[in-house]
This record gives C-alpha cells, sequence and structure tokens, in this order.
C-alpha cells in the first residue's frame, strides 16, 4: 500500500485522521479461508479470552494537507491474526490503530504490558485496540479519536476526567500497520499515576494488562518486549527533546 507519502518508516505529524468504512474484497481471507480456521484453532487454544470478532483494517491511504485520508473494512480477527501470523502476504492491507500515548506530570511515558492470555503477551505497548464495530459512526466514518479514550479507559480504568487529550496526531508507518499516536496527559507523577491504575486494573473482572511501565528514556526501552513501531515512536519523542 503506498500512496501520497504512506511510506514505510516514516513518522509524520498530522492535523486530523478521516478514515471511512468501504466495501472491499479481501482475497487473502477469501481464498485461504482453511488455514485461517486452522491457524485460529491453535492460537486460541487454552484462552478463552480470545474471541473471534470482526475489525476494521486498512486497505487504502493518502497524506494530503496534514490529513491522513483512510478506508477500512471489516474483517474476521481470526483472519487478522493469521494474516500477520503469515507474514502479512497480499494483497497490502494495514491494521490502522489508534494509540493514546500517555504522558505524566512529570514527563514520563506510561505504558501497558499485554498478559498472559491476551493475542500479544508480554508485549509493552501504549494503550490501543484494532478498530472494531464500536468505532463505526451511522455515517460510515470510523471514530479514532473515540479508540483513543475508549481503549485508554477500558485498559488502565482511568476516566475521561481524569484525561487531556490534544487534537494533533503523529502517525508512525511500518509494514503491515499505522499507528496513530495521540498525546494524552495525567496531572500525576509517573509513580503516582501507575498505583492508580493497577488499583484499578486490579479491580477489573478480565483485565488485558498485567502491568503499567513507567519509560522516561531510551535506555527504559531496552528491558521491555515492544512492537518496532513503539521504539520507532520512542525514539522520535526522546530525540525531538
Amino acid at each position: 500500500m503506498s500512496g501520497n507519502g504512506v511510506v514505510d518508516g516514516e513518522i509524520i505529524a498530522l492535523d486530523r485522521v478521516e478514515a471511512r468504512i468501504e466495501a472491499f474484497d479481501w482475497v487473502f481471507a477469501r481464498e485461504r479461508a482453511d488455514e485461517i480456521a486452522a491457524h485460529w484453532t491453535g492460537i486460541s487454544a487454552g484462552k478463552p479470552a480470545m474471541f473471534n470478532g470482526r475489525v476494521m483494517l486498512q486497505h487504502r491511504a493518502a497524506i494530503e494537507g496534514g490529513v491522513f485520508h483512510a478506508g477500512y473494512f471489516e474483517a474476521d480477527y481470526a483472519a487478522f491474526m493469521s494474516w500477520r501470523d503469515f507474514g502479512l502476504p497480499p494483497p497490502a492491507i494495514r491494521n490502522g490503530f489508534a494509540m493514546a500515548a500517555l504522558q505524566a506530570a512529570d514527563g514520563a511515558f506510561l505504558l501497558g504490558k499485554m498478559g498472559d492470555h491476551t493475542a500479544n503477551p508480554g508485549k509493552v505497548y501504549f494503550a490501543a485496540g484494532t478498530p472494531d464495530r464500536e468505532d463505526a459512526r451511522p455515517d460510515g466514518t470510523l471514530d479514532l479519536a473515540g479508540s483513543v479514550t475508549r481503549e485508554l479507559c477500558e485498559e488502565t480504568g482511568l476516566t475521561l476526567d481524569e484525561i487531556s487529550v490534544e487534537e494533533r496526531w503523529t502517525a508512525v508507518i511500518v509494514p503491515g500497520r499505522v499507528a496513530f499516536m495521540r498525546p494524552v496527559a495525567v496531572s500525576w507523577s509517573a509513580e503516582e499515576a501507575r498505583a492508580l491504575m493497577l488499583e484499578r486494573i486490579e479491580a477489573q473482572a478480565e483485565p488485558e494488562l498485567s502491568d503499567i511501565v513507567i519509560v522516561r528514556n531510551l535506555a527504559d526501552c531496552a528491558a521491555y518486549d515492544m512492537p518496532p513501531f513503539m521504539t520507532s515512536y520512542l525514539v522520535h519523542i526522546f530525540g525531538r527533546n
């Protein structure tokens, strides 16, 4: 997937993201249904929390005048996971998801560590989720801004009145993914915020996160299992400061 500056490896400042849900024939999902079903059986075994719901994936993208224009289509989560695990076979699509780049009052970032029962056990990154039907608006657009706050609050227990969300975005573009980072701040120190979130996570019936990780500099990143897009963003941010 390419067009108008959407290039793997780039990190681009954006004024806004405009996403629309569209019809799209995903050949991979249609032609490899049997392989997908077998793969899902294997990766979901012993993980009842993994649910084969419907997600929104990105099939077209272009950047014009600080605006990221994207088309999304609906697909099975099992197909998405197989596509990811099979090495991103063509046709080219992306998982275009929004993330809350959560920062404490002392400047440290707060990331979540995924629980062992999830699809990404042990991975450390900002609260996020692949868009799904909950993010779809009646007019056919996709509410990625709403996804930022919904996923953050669901995963960490924070409430809307405890966070401050900026309007700007940063797109981190890598093969098969676009991470739309949106700055979100809390008024506590990193240690205070971590303690509060862990207390609320402990009270959740089925928490996604097993820990909250504090990152103050690039050296801190090396201690954790972060996806490449996550470390790329933090290198970008810390290198700018």
